[in-house]
C-alpha cells in the first residue's frame, strides 16, 4: 500500500470518526425525557377522569329560576306531600314554609326519621339543594323514597316554588367565579358523590325501617306514574 493510499485511508477514518463524534455530542446536547403524561396542559380544562364537570352553586342557578317550571316539577312531588298553608301531612309531611324551618322538626307531629333529625339546621337554599339532588345521600336512613333530582336547573325551579310558598326568604347572591365549594359537610358529601351527574340519581344510602305517617286523603296519582305506598 503505498502512501496516496495510505492518507486517502486515513482521512477517510478521520472523517468517519468525527462524524461519530458530532452524532453523539448532538444526541447529548437535544436529548430531552419523556412526558410523565404524553400532550399538552391546557389551562383551566380539568383533567378526564377528574370526577366529571364541576357542580354549579344552586345560588347560580336561583336568579333565573322559574318558579312555574317548578310547580310542574312538583307534581312528582304532589302524591306524597301537600304546600298549601294548613294542609294535612300525608305519606310526606305538608311543605308550605318549610325553606328557613329547622330540618326535621315540627311539621303537625309528623314522623320523620331520625336520620333526618339528626342532620340539624334549618333548611336553606344548599342544604334542600342537597336533599333534592339525593335524599339518602343527604341523610342515610331517611324514610323518603324518591330517588332525586339530577337536574340542576330543575332543582333551582322547584327550589324556587317552595321558596314562594310561604318562606319568601331572599335569594343568595351568585357566588364570584372560583369561590369556594360549600364547607357543610352534609352539603359537600352530596356535591361530591354526584358531581357531574344530570340525569335523576340512584338512591345507594340504606332506607329507614317502616313507613310514615299515611293521610287517608291520600290518593293514587295515575296521571304522574306516582303510587304512594301502602299502609304499614
Amino acid at each position: 500500500m503505498d502512501d496516496r493510499t495510505n492518507t486517502i485511508f486515513g482521512w477517510a477514518l478521520a472523517a468517519a470518526g468525527t462524524a461519530l463524534g458530532l452524532s453523539i455530542a448532538g444526541g447529548m446536547l437535544f436529548h430531552g425525557e419523556r412526558p410523565e403524561k404524553p400532550g399538552y396542559a391546557i389551562e383551566g380544562v380539568e383533567e378526564a377522569g377528574g370526577g366529571g364537570a364541576a357542580e354549579v352553586p344552586i345560588a347560580s342557578l336561583l336568579g333565573s329560576a322559574d318558579p312555574a317550571k317548578g310547580a310542574e316539577v312538583f307534581k312528582k312531588c304532589a302524591a306524597c306531600h301537600t304546600i298549601n298553608q294548613g294542609g294535612a301531612n300525608g305519606i310526606g309531611p305538608n311543605l308550605y314554609a318549610t325553606l328557613g324551618e329547622p330540618i326535621g322538626q315540627g311539621k303537625g307531629g309528623f314522623a320523620f326519621s331520625d336520620a333526618l333529625k339528626s342532620v340539624g339546621g334549618n333548611w336553606d337554599f344548599d342544604k334542600m339543594n342537597a336533599w333534592l339532588t339525593s335524599p339518602r345521600k343527604f341523610a342515610n336512613g331517611t324514610k323518603m323514597t324518591f330517588a332525586g333530582l339530577g337536574n340542576p336547573q330543575d332543582r333551582a325551579n322547584i327550589i324556587a316554588y317552595l321558596n314562594q310558598q310561604g318562606s319568601n326568604l331572599p335569594l343568595p347572591a351568585a357566588p364570584a367565579a372560583g369561590a369556594a365549594a360549600p364547607t357543610d359537610p352534609v352539603v359537600a358529601n352530596v356535591t361530591e358523590a354526584t358531581k357531574g351527574d344530570t340525569a335523576d340519581l340512584a338512591n345507594t344510602g340504606t332506607p329507614a325501617s317502616g313507613a310514615p305517617s299515611v293521610d287517608p286523603a291520600a290518593k293514587e296519582d295515575k296521571g304522574l306514574g306516582v303510587v304512594p305506598p301502602a299502609k304499614q
